[in-house]
């Protein structure tokens, strides 16, 4: 991983891996500092209290919103709906497909 890939990006998608809230999805409304970023997912951390969270403790997608990052950057700001929207069509087409295809495979096997 290039370092490039290592630093996360205002809009994008994250799984945090450490901490009480591991496993769940949030999407980067800032970066702070070196090593830091604050993170919201729209339901329970909104817009207006982000989680301050260590890059090493998040795993880094692919996926922006670009939605989520034009408002940031146009405005500053980002309403809660978007939050939501950019992770629930995040799980749709990322993590969906995923169990998908692990789905398949198990289907295959059992028969």
């Amino acid at each position: 991983m290039s370092e490039t890939d290592s630093i996360p990006r205002i809009g994008q998608v994250v799984r945090i891996v450490q901490g009480r809230e591991a496993g769940q999805y949030a999407v980067v409304i800032e970066v702070s500092e070196d090593r830091f970023v604050l993170l919201a997912d729209g339901e329970k951390r909104k817009y207006d209290r982000p989680k301050k969270k260590n890059v090493n403790h998040i795993e880094i997608t692919n996926f922006i919103s670009p939605e989520v990052r034009k408002s940031l950057l146009e405005t500053g700001r980002v309403t809660n709906g978007k939050l939501r929207f950019a992770i629930a069509k995040f799980i749709d087409e990322v993590v969906t497909d995923l169990k998908k295809g692990d789905q398949h495979d198990g289907e295959r096997r059992c028969n």
